[in-house]
Order: structure tokens, then sequence, then C-alpha cells
């Protein structure tokens, strides 16, 4: 059997994976035919291929290794933990140390009274936790008919039925009946893609007003909650106007309300703050964590929750839980990942040091012809792609057909940036430097211009009529 560093030629690695692994969120039949990249190793913002190709990683895996790769630290309190308590589950009036002191440091980090943590595996549990405890929440209250959750299109909460379902993507909805019931979507605050002639401030509290539209054609007795990402991730980076979360909140209050902030990209850091909700301003009941909680060295997921909320849930028997929640290996290696990020000053580096740095990097490669705006918060950004800057118009050509061009240039140059639709998208590790920067910026530039180049050879320069 070879080892993983003495591996199998890389054609042998990809047949093997083809016959065997099926893959998320892919036709699998089309990897086929590529080859899927085989990553061997990592060290800093850096993967290394099974060709050699050092490819810098401007997205952070998937939104999650914040500290970067190959910290041995996690792995030394990984292997400490296996050998001394590998599993054990926190059901049957149980607990352990590391679920204990986790959720202690969490709601220490946490704003406000969101004082405690339930625990999951992932943002997608988690999600779904979410949809069963404010049900429960209400019901506990009297109020079982306050039951139905209101989120965005074009928001991204899982992938599970019940995460999937209040997300707001039409492809995952058109796959296994979703949404299920009582779940609900009004419009994405996207000034850049949706915005027409009105200001960010107008469009943001046009789309911010569809909650309190929506709430009223419900009845504010029958909405258990509203959940929204403070900055909407796989969406396309979408930050919305000024004025967008003020409102919001204004709503939920009036109408009593819950506010869940999906946290699982913002969190941690990403935005400049522990949380995307202390970057916007609002005061979640619930805040979901995942991803950045352990940078993505272990899988972790869970639900910060707000003193009243709690409460109630604590009066009763909450019938809902998972093997691996506060799985005592994983909630280890989060806890030593919150405490590099604290004695490295990893919020300060983000906040003084690497977010300028990538702001005037993007603001030069807004320049680039084919960018039509620059849409940036902490160390999360994206580069629309447009034929015509001024109107922000879209390509005639089908959605995506720029942007998967473009990421594939990205990648000939050693280079992860995703794309969403024609939406270029980059999330790098928290610990990136400036001259780290400048290296992605040269990549990212080469990538536009053979974008450029390739839509100009192709006719595709066109904007949609």
């Amino acid at each position: 059997m070879p080892s993983i560093t003495n591996h199998l030629p890389t054609a042998e690695l990809q047949a093997l994976d083809s016959a065997h692994h099926m893959h998320p969120f892919t036709t699998n039949d089309e990897l086929t035919q590529k080859g899927a990249r085989v990553i061997t190793r990592a060290k800093g913002i850096y993967l290394t291929d099974s060709e050699g190709n050092e490819i810098l990683d401007a997205m952070a895996g998937l939104w999650c290794v914040n500290l970067g790769y190959g910290r041995e630290e996690m792995g030394q309190v990984a292997a400490r933990q296996m050998n001394e308590l590998p599993y054990y589950n926190t059901f049957f009036q149980t607990t352990h140390v590391p679920a204990i002191a986790l959720a202690k440091e969490l709601a220490d980090l946490a704003p406000g009274d969101l004082n405690y943590v339930f625990f999951a595996g992932s943002g997608s549990e988690a999600n779904d936790t979410n949809l069963r405890m404010v049900r429960t929440y209400w019901a506990q209250k009297g109020k079982p008919e306050k039951s139905h959750v209101i989120s965005r299109k074009n928001a991204y909460h899982g992938s599970s039925v019940g995460s999937a379902s209040l997300g707001g993507m039409t492809p995952m909805h058109e796959q296994g009946g979703l949404p299920i019931p009582g779940i609900h979507h009004i419009g994405q605050p996207d000034w850049w893609a949706e915005g027409g002639d009105q200001s960010p401030e107008e469009f943001g509290l046009a789309r911010a007003r569809e909650l309190e539209d929506k709430i009223l054609e419900l009845g504010a007795d029958n909405v258990a909650a509203f959940i929204g990402e403070p900055i909407q991730g796989a969406g396309g980076v979408v930050i919305p106007p000024s004025t967008y979360w003020p409102e919001i909140q204004r709503i939920c209050d009036k109408h009593d309300v819950l506010l869940i902030a999906d946290e699982v990209i913002c969190g941690f850091g990403r935005t400049g703050n522990w949380f995307g909700s202390q970057t916007m301003g609002i005061k979640p009941h619930i805040m979901t964590i995942a991803k950045g909680l352990s940078s993505g060295y272990a899988p972790i997921g869970g639900s910060i929750v707000c003193d009243e909320v709690a409460e109630v849930i604590n009066a009763c028997e909450f019938n809902h839980g998972y093997t691996y929640s506060g799985h005592p290996v994983c909630a280890a290696v989060a806890l030593e990942n919150l405490r590099i990020m604290q004695e490295e000053n990893i919020i300060d580096h983000v906040q003084n040091v690497a977010a300028p740095a990538l702001q005037e990097a993007l603001n030069k490669l807004g320049e680039h012809p084919l960018v039509g705006g620059v849409n940036v918060s902490g160390l999360m950004a994206s580069l629309p792609l447009t034929p015509h800057k001024e109107s922000r118009a879209k390509f005639a050509s089908d959605a995506g057909t720029a942007g998967y061009l473009c990421r594939e240039h990205c990648f000939a140059n050693n280079l992860v940036m995703r794309h969403v639709g024609d939406r270029m998208i980059i999330s790098p590790p928290l610990i990136i430097t400036p001259e780290e920067i400048a290296i992605f910026a040269d990549r990212a530039t080469r990538a536009l211009d053979a974008t450029y180049a390739d839509l100009k050879d192709k006719d595709l320069l066109k904007a949609a009529s």
C-alpha cells in the first residue's frame, strides 16, 4: 500500500479517485474526463499538488484554514487528546473537559449575552440545530404556530435537508424536494448585481424591508426567526449596503422575531473582528459557527445561543443531538486554534496589516478592464467580471462562462481563486502577509489578462441586452 508522501503517479491516483470517490457539488463524469487535482501537502498559504506545483490558496481551503497550513501544534494537541480520551459522547448526563473548556472560551469571545454553546460536527448540522431550536423555543413559550423561518435568495446555510432549505440556492432546491415547509426567502442585498439605478443606501433599505413585508404576509405570530450571513460568502461575497443590517435588526426587534447570524464563514477573524456580527453591528440571538473555529484542522461546528433562548431550551428535554457533538479531539484542536489566534494577535494582523494590503492590491485589480468593482471586508472579497464597467452589465453568454475561464487561468498560474457565476472571490488564510498578497495580485493579474484575451478571441465580450 503506497504511503501518502511517496504516492502513486498522478494518473493512477486520478483513476482510483474516479473509480471510487464521489465528489460534492461535482458532475463526477465530467471530472473523470478532466482528472481531479491531487493535493499532497500544504504549508502556510501554499498547497503542493502531486506534480510538485506550489499553489497559492486564496480560498483558505473552503473559507476555513484561517491559521494557514502545517501548524504542528494542532497535530500535537490532536495526538495528545487521542491518547488521553479519543472519544466520548455528551449524551446521558455526561461531559468531558475539552467540550467544557471550548464552550467557556466561546462564551467569553462571543459578544453580548451569547453564553451557551450547542456543538455539532459542521455548519450544516448547526443550522439544522438552529431550525429545531427556534421552533422548540417558541413552542415551549406556548406559541407552536410561530414556526416559519425567513431566509434570503442566494444564501448558503449548508447542504443537509434542513440547512439547504434555509439556504436560498435554486440548484440545491431542485434536488430532493426542497425547501421543506415553513421556510421562505426574500431578496438578497446584492447592490452590484441587482441595485439598478438605486443608490446602495436606498437599495439596502428596500431589500431589508422585504423582511417586514414577508413577516406581515405570514403574520408575525407565525414567524420564528430570520437567518442571514453577515456577508453572504458562497453566494459571491455579497457585502450589504450600510443601511441593510440596522434595518433588519429593527424589524426583527419590532416583530419579536429571533435573529440567527450564520457566522460559519464570517466568524473567527475573517472580517477583521472575531465575528461578522460585530463588523455589521448586529445583536443575534444565535450564531452559527464552524470552519474557522478549528481552522479546518478538525470537523466541528456549533450554535452559540443567547441567555434568553438557552434558558427556555434548557428547561425542557431538547430531543436533538449528534454522535460527535463536542467530540473531544475536535474540541481540543479548536481550543488550540483559538489560543494561537489570541497569542499571535491574528485579529490585529487582519485589521492593521493584511486587510489594508489586500484592499490596496484589489483596488489595482479593480482597474482591469474586465473587473467591474471591488467588494471587500477584512480578508474576504469579490471581483465581479463585466463587459461594461459603467453599467455593471452582465455578459450575453451563459452566466459563469467568464468566471469559469478566469478560474481555469488562475489554476494555470498556480492560484486558487473561486468563481461564483461571473464573480471571482477570495478568502485567504488570515496569516497572509503583504508580500504574499503581492504574489497573489501578480498571479491574479496574469489570470485576468488571459481571461480578457480569451473572451475577446471568442467574441464573448458582449453585454446582455
